[in-house]
This record gives structure tokens, C-alpha cells and sequence, in this order.
């Protein structure tokens, strides 16, 4: 009888983490699209193909489901991140294949960069209290700090440099870059999201990012 509960148990296990996928996957398209004083809970559902109260069962409230989207958007970069596998690189390539995954990970998911203004419109609430975030997040900064200074004591990189520091001008100038863009483009004349423009970009994005780390 223990033999046949156990399987029963875990594929309603299953089931339920694959609602709450489709779920999370559901309310980061609406959150995206609406921002999160648009998005609707009927709509989430509607687009998940679930019932609404199994939304209210598992994340309580929008202001909670939001949240869980914020986390799920983290945890997607992320991982993502780790495959890089950038520890076994160079330092140099490291930074260098760190700065070219970041832009082409913004270009590829506007949605994380439309998540990220409507968390900041909220003045980042959603994320202050989460343990989830800040570990998610924390891998990465003890990554970049391994590789600037591995970077140092090899004589490549100066000293002195703040991994968080680091991080935030590397997002930074993609991001303003990417969420800018067509004021940008219509401010100065130019389409900045041409293939030829993008290109430039992430080249000058990369020689800022490796000016600033080099040694003299």
C-alpha cells in the first residue's frame, strides 16, 4: 500500500510544480505586457489554461505572484550564467564573454528588461524581503570577484575593483542602452538597433568594461 502511495504522491508533486511553471510562465508575459497595476489574474489564468484559484492557491495575491515572476526571472538568467562556466576561462575572456551574454541575453528577453522597470516603478518592494533573490544573485557576484582577482594577482587586472560594482556598470550598459532605445534612436537620429549598431555597441560596451579593469 506504501509501495503505491509513494508514486501517487510524487507525480501530484509534479503536477503541481508544472502548474506553477505555466503559471509563473503566464504571469511573466502579462506582468510584461501590463506592468503590474495592468495585469489581470483572469487573463494570467486564461493564458496559463488554469483555473484562477489555483493562482490565489499557490502565490495568495498579484502582489505575491509578482514577486515569485521576479524571482523566476532571476533564477532564468542565472542559471544560464553558470553554463557560461566562466571560472574556467581567462580572466579577460572571462569579462568578455560575461559582458557579450549579458547584452545578448537583454536582446533576446525584452521581457526581463520590462519586469525590471515595473519592479523599479514599485521602488524594488517586491524583492526587498525575498532570501531567494540575494541568493540567487550572490553566486554571481562571488564569481566576478574569483575572476577579478585571479586577474590581479596575474598582473592583467588593476586592484581595487568592487565586484558589485562591476556587475551593475556591466548590466547597466546594456540596459539603458536596450530600455532607451527608441528615445534614444529619435533624440540622435540614428536607429540604434540595426545589426551594424548592436555590433558596435557590444564592442564598445566591452572595450569600456576592459579599459576600466586593465592594468596600466
Amino acid at each position: 500500500m506504501a509501495r503505491d502511495t509513494l508514486p501517487a504522491t510524487e507525480e501530484r508533486q509534479r503536477d503541481a510544480d508544472r502548474s506553477q511553471l505555466m503559471i509563473l510562465a503566464a504571469a511573466r508575459d502579462e506582468f510584461a505586457e501590463f506592468g503590474l497595476g495592468g495585469a489581470r489574474v483572469d487573463r494570467i489564468a486564461e493564458r496559463a489554461g488554469l483555473n484562477k484559484r489555483l493562482i490565489y492557491y499557490y502565490f495568495e495575491d498579484k502582489e505575491r505572484l509578482f514577486g515569485a515572476v521576479l524571482e523566476q526571472a532571476y533564477r532564468d538568467i542565472r542559471e544560464q550564467e553558470r553554463g557560461l562556466r566562466l571560472l574556467d576561462l581567462p580572466p579577460v575572456d572571462a569579462v568578455r564573454r560575461l559582458v557579450e551574454f549579458t547584452w545578448n541575453y537583454y536582446l533576446e528577453h525584452p521581457e526581463f528588461l520590462t519586469l525590471l522597470n515595473s519592479a523599479n516603478l514599485h521602488k524594488g518592494r517586491h524583492l526587498q524581503g525575498s532570501e531567494r533573490a540575494r541568493e540567487l544573485n550572490s553566486p554571481l557576484v562571488e564569481t566576478l570577484a574569483g575572476i577579478v582577482e585571479r586577474g590581479r594577482q596575474e598582473g592583467t587586472f588593476r586592484g581595487g575593483v568592487d565586484p558589485v560594482q562591476l556587475y551593475v556598470s556591466i548590466a547597466g550598459l546594456s540596459y539603458f542602452y536596450l530600455s532607451n532605445t527608441h528615445t534614444l534612436s529619435a533624440i540622435f537620429g540614428r536607429d540604434l538597433m540595426t545589426p551594424k549598431a548592436r555590433n558596435e555597441r557590444l564592442s564598445h560596451m566591452t572595450e569600456v568594461i576592459l579599459g576600466y579593469l586593465l592594468a596600466g
